[in-house]
């Protein structure tokens, strides 16, 4: 199980790298870019009034240890503390400002990154979606979006104020000693240059981590999506042993990485320790020497304080940047991964006047080994129903894939109308292109919205009219909530029937000129199909239409049938013609079949 769990993982054939996710990161930002520099710009007000607050706290110590009197003394005391109210009550409304337009900002950049993300990934080919778990795509999107609400936070709160405090403090250390400058310089050097080559040797680590908490949402996602398949065949322990691997490799990296932050907090700590000893060793000789005032260790002091509580910080803010970028990075892994399937340059709009199909020494394999089809040749003239048939694996349901450009051949062409379908708009063809699959995947929607998806813009009396003639009312109107009721995740509330109808329902929706029918009445009981046969009839009338059929009897009244195996045409013909061909393929499978259904083998 180990070893299955281990090539379970999918490792994207693209590798981002930082730039290409700031780049993605920009292009959600772009809509929002004024805001963004605004949020930054109060921010920098607060940041130096941080820098002047100590220096007014330094002249409020020096002026209770100098010379004056009391009653000299203590209004300038009280000034005093009024500059440091004012610049307080400053630092205050400016982060407050700050702090509500970065909530509107990062949640409408949030929101675009999963726009732009859904938009591009959604646009990915079927075989991209069929060689990755369902779930990690959606873990890798939503980590996408949090790793930059976790970015910008480091870079609003820590990242501009400590920059800022670094530059005015030393500024102001300077001018009084530059020798105690040079230590604080110091120590920030060594806390950056520790914190950022650390970081950067880590990052494998946390890449890791991301990869193997996506699998495990993955995993996770795969047993609940087949809970049925679990509890049928006992595979309850199977699948809870398989689990705990999966959910111990991630506590191991995870523990791993946790640890390598504590490394960095004990470093930390030690240099923190360092620095404050060796600021007061040489301050107490500046002061022995006339040189310090108490206002003057007020000042080191509170520098120091806060300097160190933002340089701690900052090693939790590189570790999160770089965490962050290791969460994103799995995403845009997939965002730069070039799409299979796309419109050529100069591509046109497909333009159907007779819906003739012609498939010109077609191939096409999925890989090296996997040869599906060779040289494959069929003419459709437009307006004609054909039905394809053969054994399981010949390769009937990559044909039809192929005219919709699920796939792409490997070699040859397939026009419509005379025009290769990969010089035309992919939107035109499939818009041109109904399709019944054998398993209809429905959205958690209303009935209504669900036959709707073949044509948005068509009315409820429409809608229903499709569904009457699919037969879908003869079970929607024993529902409560009629053609309102939810069908749960997948369709998951209907029956097989009930969702192949839907599926036919919202194709004579969709109206097409070209059908493709999938198995698509195999879930149907004997008195459903029937039903539902006559439905088809009626919706193939005047269109192009592919069938491909196991039950041999829903296919009797096609123009042509075309039997295939092993991705070549072995028969072409009426169904009372091949059934009696002696010797051949089609009657071979006709006096096989079953109830109506074709045997594998021949």
């Amino acid at each position: 199980m180990k070893r299955m769990y281990k090539k379970a993982r999918h490792r994207e054939e693209t590798y981002s790298t930082k730039t290409q996710v700031l780049k993605e990161y920009w292009k959600a930002i772009q809509p929002y870019k004024a805001v963004g520099f605004f949020i930054v710009a109060l921010l920098v007000i607060p940041s130096i009034m941080a820098i002047f607050i100590p220096i007014l706290y330094k002249h409020f110590f020096d002026l209770l240890t100098g010379s004056a009197t009391r009653a000299e003394t203590a209004p300038l005391l009280v000034q005093t503390i009024l500059y440091i109210l004012i610049l307080n009550g400053i630092l205050w409304a400016a982060y407050r400002a700050a702090t509500f337009l970065a909530s509107g900002f990062q949640a409408k950049v949030m929101a675009k990154l999963k726009e732009n993300s859904f938009d591009y990934i959604l646009g990915h080919s079927y075989t991209f979606f069929a060689n990755r778990f369902t779930g990690s795509i959606i873990q890798r999107i939503n980590r996408f979006s949090r790793s930059f609400e976790v970015l910008t936070d480091r870079l609003f709160w820590n990242v501009i104020p400590l920059f800022i405090r670094i530059v005015g403090m030393v500024i102001v250390v300077w001018l009084i000693e530059p020798a105690i400058a040079l230590i604080i310089i110091a120590l920030v050097f060594s806390f950056l240059i520790f914190n950022y080559f650390f970081a950067r040797w880590k990052m494998k680590y946390d890449i890791e981590r991301a990869e193997a908490e996506s699998f495990s949402t993955a995993v996770l996602s795969d047993a609940v999506t087949n809970h049925t398949t679990i509890q049928l065949f006992n595979g309850e322990k199977s699948e809870s042993n398989y689990f705990k691997e999966v959910a111990d490799d991630q506590a191991r990296v995870t523990a791993f990485t946790w640890n390598l932050n504590g490394a960095t907090d004990a470093v930390q700590s030690g240099l923190i320790t360092l620095a404050e000893f060796s600021l007061f060793y040489f301050s107490i000789g500046y002061w022995q020497s006339g040189i310090f005032t108490i206002g003057t260790f007020v000042l080191i002091q509170s520098y120091l304080i806060g300097l160190s509580g933002q340089l701690w910080d900052f090693s939790r803010v590189i570790r999160d940047f770089y965490q962050s970028f290791a969460d994103a990075k799995e995403l845009v892994d997939m965002v730069i991964l070039p799409k299979d399937i796309v419109d050529a340059p100069g591509a046109k709009p497909l333009e159907i006047k007779n819906g003739s199909i012609n498939f010109e020494n077609v191939s096409f394999n999925f890989n090296e080994t996997r040869k599906i089809l060779d040289k494959f040749n069929l003419s459709i003239p437009g307006g004609q129903k054909v039905a394809f048939v053969g054994p399981s694996g010949s390769g009937k349901s990559t044909i039809v894939r192929l005219i919709m450009r699920l796939y792409d051949v490997s070699g040859g062409k397939i026009s419509l109308d005379g025009q290769d379908i990969r010089h035309v708009k992919l939107a035109s063809l499939r818009n041109s292109v109904a399709f019944v699959p054998q398993d209809p995947i429905l959205f958690h929607r209303t009935l209504l919205e669900n036959i709707r998806y073949g044509r948005p813009d068509s009315s409820d009396e429409e809608v229903k009219r499709a569904a009457e003639l699919a037969h879908c009312n003869e079970f929607i109107k024993g529902l409560p909530q009629g053609y309102e009721t939810y069908v749960g995740e997948r369709g998951i509330k209907l029956s097989g029937g009930e969702r192949q109808r839907i599926a036919i329902a919202r194709a004579m929706l969709k109206g097409a000129p070209i059908l493709i029918l999938d198995e698509a009445t195999s879930s149907l009981d004997s008195h459903s199909e029937s039903l539902v046969q006559d439905a088809l009839d009626k919706l193939m009338k005047g269109k192009t239409a592919i069938v491909v059929a196991h039950r041999l009897s829903t296919i009797r009244k096609m123009d042509r049938i075309v039997v295939i195996a092993n991705g070549v045409i072995r028969e072409e013909g009426t169904h009372e013609k091949l059934s009696k061909k002696e010797g051949g393929l089609y009657s071979k499978l006709w006096a096989l079949q079953a109830g109506g259904f074709l045997a594998d083998r021949v």
